[in-house]
């Protein structure tokens, strides 16, 4: 799984600075995957597909706070809980049904993401 901000997000920004891996965004904010972890240069997703990992990617989201789902592992290897969900004030941080993982996804996507093997 992933979570995701629900358009119910007041942007307090509560949630940024306590994501580990850095896949929380301001509204309209550009990302990169390099923010917050370890990739560099060209990276490979598994499946045949490659980005360059300081390549700007398009905001998800212009109107309020945003959660890059390849990016989030729930905090996993972290915190027993989501941060972003456990500091929420209006409880908008919420499971994403569309995207969904296992735990041991999730921790491997952590190691990919901080280049832990």
């Amino acid at each position: 799984m992933a979570i995701k901000i629900t358009d119910e997000c007041i942007n307090c920004g509560a949630c940024e600075p306590e994501c580990p891996n850095n896949a929380i965004y301001d509204a309209g904010a550009a990302w990169r995957f390099s923010d917050g972890t370890a990739l560099r240069g060209i990276i490979d997703f598994g499946d045949g597909t490659t980005l360059d990992a300081e390549e700007v990617q398009t905001p998800i989201s212009d109107e309020f706070y945003y959660i890059v789902s390849d990016k989030c592992t729930e905090c996993k290897g972290f915190h027993d809980e989501p941060q972003c969900a456990a500091v929420c004030p209006v409880d908008c941080c919420i499971d994403d049904e569309d995207v969904r993982e296992t735990e041991e996804e999730l921790l491997a996507k952590k190691a990919w993401l901080h280049m832990e093997e």
